[in-house]
């Protein structure tokens, strides 16, 4: 049984903790931290920006987020600062900040910035995006903390990267996608080209049933496509001729109820793929070992 990722995934994490391509390798005296890695800093010692433009944080969409640090953890780490010892001002990531604190956690991850380093930040960055290792996932969070703390905008940013201005729209609009979806990006599960296929749909519940039809019938980009667009697919059956439909949303209103019911017992999106002819599966994700103990201590209950 595998053991559960760093979140931040290897590849951004590793180059930013790398002396060639890091920030600065300044180690703040007495804390153990170094500048531009990734720390763990405790919430109480981080203050927030007081010019922060944003003064307004809808409180639903900070529960939701709040439920799925609970579930995931942070995927994206916040930036911050340094002002003293032990103390630290929020860049960016205000959101995860508040929603972190709403979770009930008392540290967060964090990128740790020194002042006037801006210049290095955007290099070091830009360096990072070229690297042939990094997920999409980690080139959108970098994009995004380009365009945030470097001020920049898309059109500059694709004169930077020497990227198209659509392919850094799509690579950030990636960040809107359902944490299990950008997990599986970050795993692999999951491509790039099934990823766009996916990013204009609004409905959270449809993205996540189309993407477990991806993992269970092994959809192409193209099947994808057409699945987003509603239309049935028509998927090979392995070592036959034969051929079965797949449809999205084939679910009665009973059998719904039931998966709301199985989501609440195990604590975690369950899922239901059916097919027409009245077969399916039941898919119930974990994050880690010890979350699929405690669901398999459930089913034996």
């Amino acid at each position: 049984m595998s053991v559960k990722r760093n979140a931040l995934g290897k590849g951004l994490s590793a180059l930013l903790e790398n002396a060639n391509t890091d920030i600065t390798t300044t180690k703040l005296e007495g804390e153990g931290k170094v500048v531009g890695s990734v720390s763990s800093i405790e919430i109480s010692k981080i203050e927030t920006n007081p010019f922060q433009p944003r003064t307004q944080f809808d409180d639903d969409a900070l529960n939701e987020l709040a439920s799925s640090i609970k579930e995931h953890g942070i995927i994206q780490p916040i930036t911050v600062r340094k002002l003293g010892y032990d103390k630290y001002q929020l860049i960016s990531g205000e959101r995860r900040y508040r929603a972190s604190q709403i979770a009930g956690l008392t540290s967060v991850p964090a990128y740790i910035r020194i002042a006037n380093d801006q210049s290095m930040l955007e290099m070091a960055l830009v360096e990072n995006i070229q690297r042939e290792n990094l997920d999409a996932i980690e080139v959108a969070i970098s994009y995004k903390r380009l365009i945030d703390e470097c001020s920049l905008t898309q059109e500059q940013l694709s004169q930077k990267v020497s990227k198209q201005r659509s392919t850094i729209t799509n690579y950030l609009r990636l960040l809107k996608l359902p944490v299990e979806i950008q997990l599986a990006i970050r795993n692999g599960d999951l491509t790039m080209g099934h990823a766009r296929a996916l990013i204009n749909i609004e409905s959270e519940d449809k993205l996540l049933d189309i993407y477990n039809q991806i993992v269970l019938n092994s959809l192409s980009v193209r099947e994808t496509e057409e699945l987003a667009r509603g239309a049935k697919v028509e998927v090979k059956n392995t070592g036959s001729a034969k051929t079965k439909k797949v449809e999205k949303g084939a679910l009665s209103f009973e059998q719904t109820q039931v998966l709301e019911d199985l989501r609440a017992v195990f604590n975690t999106k369950v899922q239901i793929a059916k097919e027409p002819n009245g077969k399916g599966k039941i898919v119930i994700p974990f994050k880690s070992d010890n979350d699929l103990q405690r669901i398999l201590d459930l089913l034996d209950a």
